[in-house]
């Protein structure tokens, strides 16, 4: 259940980040309610994972991935441009979880 604790923070600081363009400096009500209302939830979610998996790893996990999908929404939903080096970087951020995960003992399994 860590995992999915952990997933649900990882989506919800997303779309939390993710309406922050979009409240306009938090002049659009919608997308402002959504942002703190994201950011509530993921909070929220990553202190449940938090009872399992350790800080570090969590912590590791929930912004290295939130980065690569940030970068993901910028490109498909506000059509900001993606380069070689975003690319590159959101394989290395893959990898790095996925060795915390499969490699480190400290995680929670």
């Amino acid at each position: 259940m860590h995992w999915l604790y952990l997933a649900i923070a990882i989506v919800s600081e997303v779309v939390a980040t993710s309406a922050l363009k979009a409240a306009n400096g938090f002049t659009r009500w919608g997308p402002s309610l959504l942002v703190v209302a994201g950011y509530t939830s993921a909070f929220y979610f990553l202190s449940l994972a938090l009872r399992t998996i350790q800080l570090g790893v969590a912590y590791a996990i929930w912004s290295g991935v939130g980065v690569a999908l940030i970068i993901l929404v910028g490109w498909v939903v506000y059509r900001q441009p993606l380069n070689v080096a975003s690319l590159i970087g959101i394989a290395l951020i893959v990898a790095g979880v996925i060795v915390l995960h499969i490699f480190s003992k400290t995680a929670a399994h």
